[in-house]
């Protein structure tokens, strides 16, 4: 018993020179001048340590009722809603052009094809035009999400191809897309 008390006294003495050591200087903690330092500045950063923010994952109420798919411009982030109890969401690569708020269909559907920015491409889900250019979904065959490399104008909103898989699947000839701002 012994023993264990002067191994418990040794452990607490430890940890309390420890923290005594990394303790700031008495000088750091006098009461501060009334003029800010010029290293003051403020942080729009988490204090270290804390949790990161996590994004609202939650679909946006603008977005109307149904099944459809949803994309948000501002958030760079598709939801699938209406099959499955919790729509599944993703984020997206938006492209050069973007689609004005609204509500669209899926017009036209192509499998493989390669994008305007000369990256092969698959399951191209088109909902609209805009500036002479065509815009929709679709996953990089490589499974990149960068932004494309050209100079044209494209409609391409990439995703990783596992959400592609999911959007080929859910978004199917005339399904509704809610784009909200």
């Amino acid at each position: 018993m012994a023993g264990l008390t002067a191994a418990a006294l040794a452990v607490v003495g430890f940890l309390a020179y420890q923290a005594s050591a990394s303790a700031p200087p008495a000088a750091d903690l006098a009461a501060p001048s009334a003029r800010p330092s010029a290293s003051a500045k403020p942080s729009n950063l988490p204090p270290a340590g804390s949790p990161a923010v996590k994004p609202d994952l939650s679909v946006p109420a603008e977005s109307g009722t149904g099944v459809r798919v949803v994309y948000s411009l501002g958030a760079k982030r598709v939801w699938l809603v209406g099959v499955a109890k919790t729509p599944k969401t993703f984020t997206v690569m938006p492209s050069a052009i973007s689609p004005k708020p609204g509500t669209y269909i899926v017009t036209s559907r192509t499998g493989h094809t390669t994008g305007s920015d000369g990256v092969a491409i698959e399951h191209v889900v088109v909902f609209t035009t805009s500036k002479n250019a065509v815009v929709g979904f679709s996953a990089a065959v490589d499974d990149s999400m960068s932004s494309p490399k050209t100079a044209k104008k494209t409609g391409g909103i990439r995703m990783k191809r596992a959400d592609g898989d999911a959007m080929w699947a859910f978004a199917t000839h005339n399904s509704k897309v809610v784009v909200v701002p």
